[in-house]
C-alpha cells in the first residue's frame, strides 16, 4: 500500500477494526503476522509489506471477508481469485476494468465503481477515471474499505498490462485524514479531498493496452497477493527494471549518470527517458527507491552507524540523508536503527 517500503500503523489499525467491531481481540493475530500490537497502538513503528500482507490474509480468514468488514456484505474468501480468473481473459485493459466494476457491483453493497472517460471524465478525451461512489444514504462509509479497493484494483490493473499505470489525479469524497501525507505516495502527487466523488484518473490511451497475463502467471500472482499489490507495480523486464538491476549491482557511490547508464543498456538516452516515463518513473525516482531500500536494510542490520549509511548511500552530508529518510518513513534514521525494524532484502 506504499511505494516507500513500509506501511503506516494507521492502516494496520484500520484493517483489524472489523474484528474489533465483532468483539474479537486482534492482538494474537497481529503477533502471528509478526507485528507488535503495542507498537501499532502507539504509532511508533512502520510495518514491512510482508508482515502487513500476512496480517491481511489472517483478518480475511477470520472474518471470511476479503474487504475486512468494510462493507455491509461480506466479500467471501476466494472472491478476488475468482475476479482475477475472469479478467485475465479480457482482451484489453478497458474490458478488464469494466468487468472489475461489474464484479464489485455484484459482491458489494456500499460502493458502486464505474469507469468514466471522455466528457464524463471532466478532462476531455485525454483522461479516464475509476470512480467510487457510496450512493446509499445512511450506510456507514469505511474509508479503509475505499483505500483497500483503490490499492487492489490499481495493483491488479498494472499487473494485467505488465506496466505501471501512473495516476495523474486522485480525488476523495471525504475530508482529509490525519495521515493524508501517505496518499501522495499511495496514489498520486496530485490529491484532492472533499470532492464530489472518489476517483483515480489516468491516461485514457492506456485503456487500449492488451491484457498480457494467463492462467500460468495468475498462479504466481495469487500466491504473492496481496503483498504484490501493496507496492507500486514494477515490471522487471521493462527498462525501469533493467536500470534498477544495474544500480543494485553497484555501490551507490559508483552509480553512473543518466547518459552513461543509457549507454550501458545500449539505448539512446532520449529513448530510455521516454521508456521510463512510460513506466511512470524516472532515473532519479529509481535511484531514490533503491537508496531507500538499502537504507532500511543497512539500518536494520545494525552493523553500520547512521553517518556510515549516509556516506555509503552517496550523500555528501548526513543532514541530506536525514531529510530524505524522514520523507520516506516519517522517522529519524537513528530511531529506526535502534528499534531494529526489519526489511526483506
Amino acid at each position: 500500500m506504499i511505494e516507500k517500503g513500509t506501511i503506516a500503523p494507521c492502516f494496520v489499525r484500520a484493517a483489524v477494526q472489523g474484528m474489533v467491531d465483532q468483539g474479537l481481540d486482534p492482538d494474537p493475530l497481529l503477533k502471528k503476522a509478526g507485528i507488535d500490537p503495542d507498537a501499532v497502538r502507539s504509532g511508533t513503528s512502520r510495518i514491512p509489506p510482508s508482515a502487513y500482507s500476512a496480517m491481511l490474509k489472517l483478518v480475511a480468514q477470520v472474518l471470511d471477508d476479503e474487504l475486512f468488514g468494510q462493507d455491509s456484505r461480506r466479500m467471501k474468501v476466494g472472491s478476488f481469485a475468482m475476479l482475477c480468473r475472469l479478467v485475465i481473459h479480457a482482451p484489453t485493459l478497458e474490458k478488464a476494468l469494466t468487468l472489475i466494476c461489474r464484479f464489485f457491483g455484484l459482491v458489494l453493497d456500499d460502493v458502486v465503481i464505474t469507469l468514466a472517460r471522455g466528457a464524463g471524465a471532466g478532462r476531455g478525451e485525454r483522461l479516464a477515471r475509476l470512480e467510487f461512489a457510496t450512493p446509499f444514504a445512511g450506510r456507514p462509509r469505511h474509508v479503509f474499505g475505499i483505500e483497500a479497493l483503490l490499492t487492489f484494483i490499481h495493483g491488479l490493473a498494472c499487473w494485467l498490462v505488465r506496466r505501471r499505470i501512473a495516476i495523474v489525479q486522485a480525488d476523495f469524497s471525504y475530508p482529509m485524514p490525519e495521515y493524508a501525507s501517505e496518499y501522495t505516495v499511495l496514489y498520486s502527487s496530485r490529491v484532492r479531498f472533499q470532492q464530489p466523488v472518489t476517483a483515480l484518473a489516468f491516461d485514457a490511451a492506456l485503456l487500449a493496452l492488451p491484457v498480457r497475463q494467463s492462467e500460468r502467471t495468475l498462479k504466481t500472482f495469487l500466491a504473492e497477493a496481496p503483498e504484490n499489490m501493496l507496492v507500486k507495480y514494477k515490471n522487471i523486464t521493462s527498462e525501469a527494471g533493467r536500470v534498477r538491476r544495474v544500480l543494485r549491482r553497484l555501490p551507490p557511490t559508483d552509480w553512473p549518470g543518466f547518459e552513461d547508464i543509457a549507454a550501458h543498456l545500449g539505448v539512446p538516452a532520449s529513448t530510455l527517458r521516454r521508456h521510463l516515463h512510460r513506466d511512470g518513473t524516472s532515473y532519479q525516482q529509481i535511484k531514490d527507491d533503491v537508496r531507500h531500500h538499502l537504507a532500511l536494510l543497512w539500518l536494520a542490520e545494525g552493523s553500520r552507524g547512521v553517518a556510515d549509511v549516509a556516506a555509503d548511500l552517496g550523500y555528501a552530508e548526513p543532514s541530506a540523508f536525514h531529510r530524505a529518510f524522514r520523507k520516506w518513513t516519517g522517522s529519524r534514521p537513528g530511531v529506526y536503527r535502534r528499534q531494529g525494524r526489519g526489511v526483506e532484502p
